[in-house]
């Protein structure tokens, strides 16, 4: 009898227990998970600052700290904190800040190669902002068009607008090089825009390499660019 009343005493305090024990481990688990999530947060925020070149970032460059679920998550919780900004799907930059303009975004060429990068397209900057770049023209377009012959898809970005079109081989001649940017300068201004001044300054500033490389390209080139293009590369 009093063996029975012993282990039904005994059952009773196991099932009090019992709860109690479960959210002691419960609780213990979580801040374990915390901690080691605040862990990961830190080990990312660092292998970006002691990164010496590239600006943005795809998920794949910190597949070295964790787990790829737990790199997302750690990602998702740092762009809701606000030390990263989610560009597109897998792919993030950490904005600067500027003491006048609060948080900016990183230089759009910056952009631009990052998520390029690892795609296997050739790509060019084209338009307005190529002739931008050359400092033919002081025009800062709101819209950024990329000829590629890869993915097409438009990226916002605050008030810019990356707009990536495929395009076909004949418009990508020289892609990736400083001559494909001259070419693609060029074909923005149009014989009116590239008056003498325009045609020294690029004279002036490209190099060699650029010059051999707009020559070589030559016969492949419209009609219309190609005496522009001989003046532009002619020896000094």
């Amino acid at each position: 009898m009093h063996i029975r009343q012993a282990e039904t005493l005994n059952a009773r305090l196991s099932s009090f227990a019992s709860p109690l024990s479960q959210k002691q481990v419960s609780f213990c688990d979580k801040m374990k998970a915390n901690k080691t999530a605040q862990g990961l947060n830190k080990s990312i925020l660092k292998s970006i600052r002691a990164s010496t070149s590239a600006l943005t970032f795809s998920a794949k460059y910190f597949l070295h700290l964790g787990h790829p679920v737990a790199i997302r998550k750690a990602l998702e919780r740092l762009v809701k904190r606000g030390d990263l900004r989610r560009i597109r799907r897998g792919f993030y930059y950490r904005p600067k800040s500027h003491p006048l303009l609060g948080q900016t975004a990183p230089d759009p060429m910056d952009l631009v190669r990052g998520i390029m990068k690892d795609s296997g397209a050739h790509w060019q900057v084209s338009g307005a902002y190529a002739a931008n770049l050359l400092h033919l023209s002081d025009q800062v377009p709101a819209k950024i068009v990329i000829l590629t012959d890869g993915v097409p898809r438009k990226i916002q970005l605050d008030k810019l607008t990356l707009d990536f079109r495929r395009a076909a081989p004949r418009h990508l001649l020289g892609a990736g090089k400083p001559a494909g940017l001259v070419i693609q300068a060029i074909r923005y201004l149009r014989p009116a825009g590239m008056t003498p001044a325009v045609i020294a300054s690029l004279h002036r500033q490209l190099d060699r390499a650029t010059k051999a490389d707009l020559v070589s390209l030559l016969p492949m080139l419209p009609v219309w660019m190609q005496p522009i293009v001989q003046k532009i590369a002619a020896p000094l």
